[in-house]
């Protein structure tokens, strides 16, 4: 079997490329084995223009956001799944110092930021002593649905290998990649955190992050916005709704932990007034790094091997975007954005 490309990995990443690499004409195979807990299958899937106790301009969302925005709306009509909804966040004050925070960074970033004028509608629903924020617009993504109905899109095409990747199987040439009986161009690795332990990128400035939530059962709750106090609380399906996260840049393993559950279930029950049930409880390592900047493009050395990777907790607004600038790139041979382009550690993989 012979493709112009192999994709290792079927999370976000490697679902945009795989799509914008076949939209492009190229054939195409996708390796992945299918892990319930990846950090994709679990995260919460929004897009928010706003990061940080500071709340500054998320990087280059003016760009990202519209793009990514019409990209799942794409997406969702070549799956017939509609994917993406606007769900703007409240933003719940926990103290005077972040009323005033919010409100002086509202004239300047009076975009993204507003103090809505109905904030009392929320008693029936809350606990809060102080006032709420909005930040508009938000979007949610339904990732699992983009997952799974790109993977029977793949599977229809015969362009997917579930399976996990073995490094002693797969022969690298200058010009070619074999992997047992397939041959390919090149290879890109859009593999989450098992990038960490890739020969040709293993030295790139990743640092491995933990992530827990809930999924909680809150009948009652309008599905209209994400909540933030301390915790989020995003629309999930149906009455069922995410609850996290933490970011835990220390750990032991990744399991889920009891004092998470336990901390968590404490913080809805001062802040929630309707009654709820949790119904699961996961977690996952984050494929972050210490530059905050994704990884795209092929390694300076062995041209054969590419990256995309490395989107951290920004995955949702940076992977349409970045999927289709790595493919013109590919084919075109026009420049990556010079903050993501892996070559900026040129240095450190021609070791």
């Amino acid at each position: 079997m012979e493709v112009d490309y192999m994709i290792v990995g079927q999370g976000i990443c490697g679902t945009f490329l795989s799509n914008e690499l076949i939209q492009a004409g190229q054939t195409v195979l996708v390796i992945d084995e299918n892990r319930p807990q990846s950090s994709t299958k679990i995260a919460s899937g929004v897009i928010n223009p706003i990061t940080g106790r500071r709340l500054v301009r998320t990087w280059e969302i003016e760009k990202m956001m519209p793009y990514a925005v019409n990209a799942y709306k794409t997406f969702g009509e070549k799956i017939a799944t509609p994917l993406i909804r606007q769900c703007n966040i409240l933003d719940f004050h926990p103290t005077p110092q972040m009323v005033l925070a919010f409100a002086e960074r509202q004239p300047i970033e009076k975009e993204y930021l507003r103090i809505p004028d109905y904030a009392d509608q929320w008693k029936t629903y809350f606990n809060y002593d102080f006032t709420i924020g909005e930040i508009n617009p938000c979007w949610l993504i339904e990732l699992n649905q983009l997952l799974a109905g790109w993977r029977v899109e793949l599977q229809k095409k015969e362009s997917l290998l579930e399976d996990l990747f073995i490094w002693e199987d797969c022969i690298v040439a200058k010009d070619h990649i074999q992997y047992r009986n397939i041959i390919a161009q090149k290879i890109i690795f859009c593999d989450g955190v098992f990038g960490f332990d890739n020969p040709y990128f293993k030295l790139l400035p990743y640092s491995p992050n933990k992530g827990e939530a809930l999924i909680v059962h809150i009948p009652g709750l309008p599905r209209t916005n994400i909540f933030k106090h301390g915790i989020n609380i995003v629309p999930w399906e149906e009455d069922l709704f995410w609850i996290g996260s933490t970011f835990e840049w220390t750990f032991n393993h990744t399991n889920p932990t009891p004092d998470f559950r336990i901390k968590t279930e404490k913080q809805l029950r001062n802040w929630l007034k309707l009654p709820f049930k949790v119904v699961d409880h996961f977690a996952a390592e984050r494929p972050t790094n210490m530059e905050r900047r994704p990884f795209v493009g092929l390694h300076p050395v062995t041209t054969s091997v590419g990256i995309f990777n490395g989107m951290g907790t920004k995955g949702c607004s940076l992977s349409p975007y970045f999927a289709h600038e790595f493919v013109e790139y590919l084919l075109q041979n026009t420049p990556l954005t010079p903050e993501v382009d892996v070559r900026r550690f040129a240095k450190i993989l021609s070791r």
